[in-house]
Formats: structure tokens, C-alpha cells, sequence
């Protein structure tokens, strides 16, 4: 009889899509970068254009009314459960993190349990920051003054490489504590972990929109980013200086709010400073009402 071959193993490589709009799509251009080439753990990243981020932008937009909106109780709830769907995937994430950033198992559980807890802190925060930030302020009149927080619209975001969720999730969630929507352009190093992470936003119930993450070359898509008309504010991690400067610039034509975080260490993530109010405030504006006090 003749002698039967072996099956040769043809290893395929998984592709990771963008999360625009709620849903995974492909890049529009349709190229994509490979990561860890070379070894058992590669994979294809889509490469995110200027019409993907266009796309975002709409979609973070449209998002915006209904998710400002939504009772300051029901977002802490929907921030709620997108802590839940990371616990439920707390080993993926500890996997990932351990293949992606060579982390070891310790490293890499603290990072998620970290992450995970800071979710839930913000989450909190939804029906109580604007206690502490609005105020009643003196006037000399018959009429009171109240000052209250308002998110700014559609913030954007340039995730810093490392710590790949932790920093993730610190650049995203406190900006919808206060309903404000994201476009975030994810680590460069590495991305698999924010959309792992992406896959935990797709089913937690927030509006599709309001998180909208992107992959690819912040050399191409940070700029756009920075100079488009429809984003109210844009905060970046761990640039360096002079593309941080330059990403300033092109902001100042909307007059954006800009936020630059420069590169802490790795244990300035994980202190009790590193999640706090001014974290919502700043994407916050205040406004100020005058209202006749009457007779």
C-alpha cells in the first residue's frame, strides 16, 4: 500500500480588526502590519487610515447625544458591567499581557486585577463628581449662581504603549464618567491587549460609538487626529517631545483642549494618585447659571 504523508500544519495567523462604531471592521485601505513575526504568536493588526478615523470621529459624534444624556446612575452601571466583562476575561488578559509586554504571571495578574479595580473606581464616580465639582457661588444680587461640570464632546486619545491595559483603561474611562465619547488610537508596540479589551466594550452596553479604538502608526494617525474639526479635546501618553509639540500645534486650530502626559514609571501607574477627580475633570467644562432668586 502506498505510504500515507503527514498533513503539513499551516500556522494562520489571526487578524485583529478596528472597533469603529460598535462593531470590528477592517481598515479601509485594507493594509494591516504584522506583530511578533517570527514566532508562534503573530498575528496581522489592521492599519488604521485617515478615513477609519473620519469614521470614528462620526461615529463617536453620533454617540455623544445619547450617552451625555443617559442618567448619571445608568453610566456608572454600564461602566459597571464593562469591569465585569474584564473579570470574565481576567486569564485572556493575563495571557495576552504575558505573550505581548514579557510580562511574568505575577506582573501580568496584578496589571489586570489593577486595571479591573480602576474601572470600578471610576465607574463610582458617575452620579457623584458632579456633586463635588458644581458649586453656589457669592453674588450680590437677588438671584442665585450655580456652576456645573458638562462633558466636552468627543475626546481623543493617543494610549501610551505600556502598561498595555492599564494605561489603556486609564486614558479611556475617565472621559465617559462624565459622557463624554473616545477615539483611541491604541499601543503601536503591541495593540492585541486593547482589543481584547475593545471586545470587553462590545458587550457591556455602552452605546455603539462611544468607544471607538483604533490600531496602526500614530505617525500617521495621531495628527489627524489633532487637527480634526470634530474633536473637543486630545490627551497623549508617553510621546516624545517634539511630536507631543506637534500634535499641540495642530490642536490649537479648534482651539482643543490638550492634555500631555509624559512617560511615569511603571510604579506611578499603579499608586493611588494615578486615578483621581481631576482625572474627570479634565474633560469636563463648567457652566454657570444665573437664576433670579425671587421675592
Amino acid at each position: 500500500m502506498p505510504k500515507t504523508r503527514e498533513p503539513v500544519r499551516l500556522d494562520v495567523r489571526k487578524t485583529y480588526k478596528l472597533y469603529v462604531n460598535g462593531e470590528f471592521v477592517r481598515s479601509e485601505s485594507g493594509r494591516s502590519d504584522v506583530v511578533g513575526a517570527g514566532t508562534d504568536d503573530s498575528a496581522n493588526i489592521a492599519r488604521a487610515s485617515r478615513k477609519d478615523l473620519r469614521d470614528a470621529v462620526v461615529a463617536a459624534r453620533a454617540a455623544f447625544a445619547s450617552w451625555a444624556t443617559a442618567a448619571p446612575m445608568n453610566r456608572g452601571l454600564v461602566l459597571y458591567r464593562l469591569a465585569e466583562m474584564m473579570d470574565a476575561r481576567r486569564a485572556q488578559f493575563v495571557e495576552r499581557l504575558r505573550a505581548g509586554t514579557k510580562l511574568d504571571e505575577i506582573e501580568a495578574l496584578r496589571e489586570t486585577n489593577a486595571a479591573i479595580d480602576r474601572t470600578l473606581w471610576y465607574a463610582g464616580w458617575c452620579d457623584k463628581y458632579a456633586a463635588v465639582l458644581s458649586s453656589r457661588n457669592p453674588v450680590a444680587g437677588p438671584y442665585y449662581n450655580y456652576s456645573t461640570p458638562e462633558p466636552m464632546g468627543v475626546v481623543g486619545v493617543v494610549a501610551p504603549d505600556e502598561p498595555a491595559l492599564l494605561g489603556l483603561v486609564s486614558a479611556v474611562v475617565p472621559p465617559l464618567v462624565s459622557g463624554n465619547t473616545v477615539v483611541a488610537l491604541a499601543s503601536e508596540v503591541d495593540p492585541r491587549t486593547a482589543l481584547v479589551f475593545a471586545e470587553c466594550v462590545a458587550t457591556c452596553d455602552l452605546p455603539p460609538g462611544s468607544v471607538n479604538l483604533l490600531t496602526g502608526r500614530r505617525i500617521e494617525v495621531a495628527p489627524h487626529l489633532a487637527r480634526h474639526m470634530d474633536v473637543n479635546a486630545l490627551e497623549t501618553f508617553s510621546l516624545d517631545t517634539p511630536f507631543a509639540t506637534e500634535l499641540e500645534r495642530l490642536a490649537s486650530d479648534n482651539l482643543k483642549r490638550c492634555r500631555v502626559v509624559p512617560s511615569p514609571s511603571p510604579a506611578d501607574w499603579f499608586a493611588d494618585e494615578a486615578q483621581d477627580l481631576a482625572q474627570i475633570a479634565a474633560f469636563t467644562e463648567i457652566k454657570t447659571i444665573w437664576h433670579p432668586a425671587g421675592i
